[in-house]
């Protein structure tokens, strides 16, 4: 996310074009990794989780639909519109959708974190 807003601010278009492409690969390290937390964390609390753990999956199932119904496919368009230049006000309004987006699934991981902190805790 940082490196998009950088690009946007201070790059040329083809700076765009290229950070839009490396976040589609990006893509396929992302996502897998996230499907093998979720996996990891229901594996460890069993198929009945309770407490944290509960409000843990409930979140991870806000970041996935969010992942997969709005930033995958705002950065697959985002990638294509770049790579032909056209930066008009469609870009720029997937682009903010992609953004809050995205800073929703960080604000989420990060209070999945924290309460994998505390679960840890105690």
């Amino acid at each position: 996310m940082t490196a998009s807003i950088i690009a946007e601010l201070y790059g040329n278009p083809q700076t765009i074009a290229v950070m839009k492409h490396a976040i589609l690969w990006g893509l396929l390290v992302l996502i897998p990794c996230l499907a093998l937390t979720g996996l990891s964390g229901y594996r460890t609390t069993g198929t009945a989780p309770r407490g944290l753990a509960l409000t843990k999956f409930k979140r991870m199932r806000v970041i996935g639909i969010n992942g997969v119904c709005i930033l995958v496919p705002c950065a697959v368009f985002l990638a294509l519109r770049a790579s032909e230049l056209k930066f008009d006000w469609l870009f720029y309004g997937v682009q903010l959708i992609e953004l809050l987006a995205g800073a929703t699934n960080l604000a989420l991981l990060g209070m999945n974190f924290r309460d994998g902190l505390r679960m840890t805790r105690s």
